[in-house]
């Protein structure tokens, strides 16, 4: 017998996806990130803002996989369905969560109130808990095996990051953490380009805004050693071409 692999699959939520308006960045990025717990991504299905067809796809794609995310479809607006389509596909009512709800009570108290509308992003399928959310507020849902995930991938990128290390099946995750003052977006061509050439690390990059200067931490992520540390010295080699300072463990 073979070491069981553990799968996942992922339904991509969104007309503007279908309609070639939005590229979508997340099916790279959640495999990139599974790859890095040691679970693999099976398969991948691009639904539109449609209630029957969410439902026959996370009915489908539940049952035969470890885990099921969805990306988009979980925002503010009428046209946001996703919730209501799950609890369906699931039978159960959909609900306010008090968590999300305190969650967005304290994230909109200096940005107008929670109104009507922002309510909407606390209604969970029955049952469910939360993925936290560092980014913007609204928190992600996990019901099971299922994790309903925002479609914008800075956001997605939060909850998965939150996620990191307790998927089960998945193996440990190591990392390394790195600063260095540096803005992000005049490195992420270094960022993408180490990550792309270490298969299985993932680079998570958190930029700051410290003593009037601007800087950033990088946690390198992988489930071997060496992995983690091939990954490092290539960034510090990266960051130090172009005359940046590394700090080892972050600034």
């Amino acid at each position: 017998m073979g070491e069981r692999i553990w799968t996942a699959a992922l339904i991509v939520i969104g007309d503007e996806i279908l309609s070639g308006r939005t590229q979508d960045k997340n099916v790279a990025q959640l495999a990139t990130w599974l790859n890095v717990q040691g679970i693999r991504l099976a398969e991948v299905r691009i639904v539109p803002d449609v209630e029957s067809a969410i439902v026959e796809a996370v009915n489908a794609l539940r049952v035969r996989n470890d885990y099921l995310f969805t990306t988009g479809g979980i925002g503010p607006t009428h046209d946001d369905i996703t919730v209501d389509a799950i609890a369906a596909a699931l039978s159960v009512p959909v609900v306010v969560h008090p968590g999300a709800r305190d969650v967005l009570e304290q994230h909109y108290a200096t940005r107008g109130g929670l109104t009507e509308a922002r309510l909407r992003m606390a209604r969970v399928p029955e049952g469910a808990s939360l993925v936290p959310n560092r980014m913007s507020g609204a928190p992600g849902i996990r019901w099971g095996n299922i994790f309903i995930l925002a479609g914008v991938p800075h956001i997605t990128a939060g909850m998965l990051d939150a996620l990191t290390g307790t998927l089960e099946g998945g193996l440990p995750v190591l990392s390394r953490t790195i600063g260095s003052w540096v803005a992000e977006s005049e490195i992420a061509d270094l960022l993408r380009e180490t990550e792309r050439a270490h298969d299985g690390v993932s680079i998570g990059s958190y930029p700051f805004f410290r003593e009037g200067r601007v800087g950033a931490n990088f946690v390198v992520r992988a489930t071997a050693q060496p992995l983690v540390d091939a990954c490092i010295a290539a960034l510090v080699a990266g960051l130090k071409a172009t005359g940046r300072d590394v700090v080892d463990g972050g600034i």
